[in-house]
């Protein structure tokens, strides 16, 4: 059986001809890797910027927000597995509507005048499907809007780099600062990550955000190590960092949310290195 191997983050996989990759969200198709889910919207809305989040950006505006389906991470607390990865989500992949480049842009255009600034590609991995943000950032510039990005970052550099020059905004998951944290209980590779945030933020507005799991990555230690290394990067002292306190859910309820003066904690030792740091979900 023929297999093509899929470019875009670090696991590589290599797809048999109609199958999906890891993710769900790209197929391979005359053997050749595609975004199965381009343009398959599984959410849309209207939200305010700063639920993305976003605190330091067109404050007080709105955003048409739209997601598809697949992740390529495997977080055990995904606030948005019914769309992810969830049995669920795979199961109803298909079903989702499509949306073409050209409609969302309309979309967002006729919204202006509600306070509508651009479109955030947000509620599942939007890199997993960049053919799709790529094609529609593009027409959003045309009309003058902003493109954002709401993402766990882990891409391949050569992905960002087609998308870097149509997006305005970003908001990046740093979902903790240890390779065992990444690769054990999310599945994920922390070294794509730090490169990805790093290029980020060097071509555009980057906010990040750290979900505080108790037991996991809940120390000051690594809160000073995660804000020493942001704020070593060019302007890395400018750079929001959100931490936001966990609720059990999905996978994960063997545990009770983080205590809210934890959270005040760990915000108060991150801005001894970083100027904007806010607190979420307390």
């Amino acid at each position: 059986m023929c297999k093509a191997v899929c470019d875009v983050c670090f696991r590589h996989c290599s797809i048999p001809e109609g199958k999906s990759g890891f993710c769900g969200g790209r197929i391979c198709k005359d053997n050749k890797i595609i975004a199965g889910n381009y343009g398959r919207v599984t959410s849309i809305a209207l939200d305010p910027i700063e639920k993305k989040p976003l605190a330091r950006f067109h404050p007080g505006s709105l955003i048409v927000s739209v997601g598809s389906y697949g992740c390529n991470l495997r977080c055990p607390f995904c606030q948005n597995h019914s769309i992810s990865w969830s049995e669920e989500a795979m199961r109803f992949a298909g079903m989702a509507d499509y949306i073409s480049p050209e409609e969302l842009t309309e979309i967002a255009v006729r919204y202006r005048n509600r306070g509508n600034i651009g479109v955030a590609f947000t509620y599942n991995e939007p890199l997993i499907g960049y053919e799709y943000v790529r094609d529609t950032a593009k027409l959003i510039h045309k009309q003058g809007m902003k493109n954002v990005l709401v993402t766990n970052g882990t891409a391949e550099e050569a992905v960002l780099d087609e998308l870097l020059p149509f997006i305005d905004a970003m908001n990046i998951d740093l979902k903790g600062f240890s390779e065992h944290f990444y690769s054990n209980l999310l599945g994920g590779n922390l070294e794509q990550v730090l490169s990805f945030i790093k290029k980020a933020a060097a071509g555009c507005h980057v906010e990040l955000t750290t979900l505080i799991i108790p037991d996991e990555n809940d120390s000051m230690d690594e809160m000073r190590e995660l804000t020493g290394w942001i704020a070593a990067l060019p302007a890395g002292e400018s750079i929001p960092l959100h931490i936001s306190r966990f609720f059990p859910q999905f996978h994960m309820t063997d545990r009770s949310a983080t205590d809210v003066s934890h959270i005040y904690r760990l915000a108060e030792t991150a801005r001894e290195k970083l100027r904007y740091v806010y607190t979420g979900n307390c």
